[in-house]
């Protein structure tokens, strides 16, 4: 799965036409990066964005973090150069906002060619075709766009976000499915720490691969919420080693803390120590 391969436990927006910020990302924490030319750049300063993005990603320095360029929609007046533009960039994926249909997808590619694709979901259409989306062979990535969802959906705000769980759940089950990285959206208070823990384990247990975020302060929450704990490590050996144990000598069932180990469960275990080992190579570059 995409969080194995590469850890995306934070996904920080970036906007692209500011080069102080572009600069300062190079030192940061994140697992991957957003740069944006949508929302986070004003229409007077969209045309220019994309050179000094263009430059920044030439200089490079951004490790082996994730490299994401967010366009504007095709629908827009910028939406066809900036594909242009973000195809020429190198960067890892592209990004499209407000993804209704895999035709939407179908657009992009024509602009783009091979480049991998990622997908903003944030609209009821968009999670309604959520399989479709998330089966279309250029995808990679599906980032919630909980704000727009929330607009569009005309929900009033809950801690536990109870009104967008339908389409959150819609992603995932697809996500799954189909071998589709999913980040969760933004927590908008980056000043509320607890809130955002509490969020960014909602999200983990949900799920998702990762949490998107707007602030620098919101990386150490994200990263360790979507990192497995020490207790889940020590618990993962012990079924692992418990199992393998049972199979050498071919006695009996596996037990650890009083329950079975079956298959799925060294498979998870697996998999936990295999994100852990990504997560501390990646850490080591």
């Amino acid at each position: 799965m995409p969080s194995l391969a590469r850890p995306l436990r934070s996904v920080l927006y970036i906007p692209g036409s500011k080069p102080r910020a572009l600069d300062k990302a190079r030192g940061l924490s994140a697992d991957a990066i957003i740069f944006d030319l949508e929302d986070a750049v004003i229409p007077e300063e969209k045309v220019a964005a994309r050179a000094i993005l263009a430059d920044a990603l030439a200089q490079g320095g951004y490790g082996n973090r994730m490299k994401i360029v967010r366009i504007n929609g095709l629908d827009t007046e910028w939406g066809v150069e900036d594909a242009k533009a973000a195809a020429a960039m190198g960067a890892d994926a592209i990004l499209l906002p407000k993804v209704n249909s895999p035709a939407d997808l179908d657009a992009l590619a024509e602009i783009t060619g091979d480049a991998p694709l990622w997908a903003m979901m944030e609209s009821p259409l968009g999670m309604l075709n959520a399989a479709q989306i998330a089966a279309h062979p250029k995808l990679q990535g599906m980032v919630m766009g909980t704000n727009d969802l929330a607009k569009e959906l005309q929900t009033r705000p809950r801690a536990d976000r109870l009104p967008m769980m339908t389409g959150l759940g819609l992603c995932v089950l697809a996500g799954k499915a189909h071998g589709v990285a999913l980040i969760d959206g933004v927590y908008n208070a980056f000043k509320d720490d607890e809130g955002h823990r509490i969020e960014c384990d909602q999200g983990r247990d949900m799920g998702f691969d990762g949490k998107t975020v707007i602030h620098p302060a919101q990386l150490e929450v994200a990263n360790a919420a979507f990192s497995p704990s020490e207790e889940e490590i020590d618990l993962a050996r012990r079924q692992i080693a418990a199992f393998e144990e049972c199979e050498a000598t071919g006695q009996g069932v596996a037990v650890v803390d009083g329950k079975i180990v079956e298959n799925l469960h060294v498979a998870t275990a697996r998999e936990t120590l295999a994100k852990m080992d990504a997560i501390n190579a990646m850490n080591a570059e």
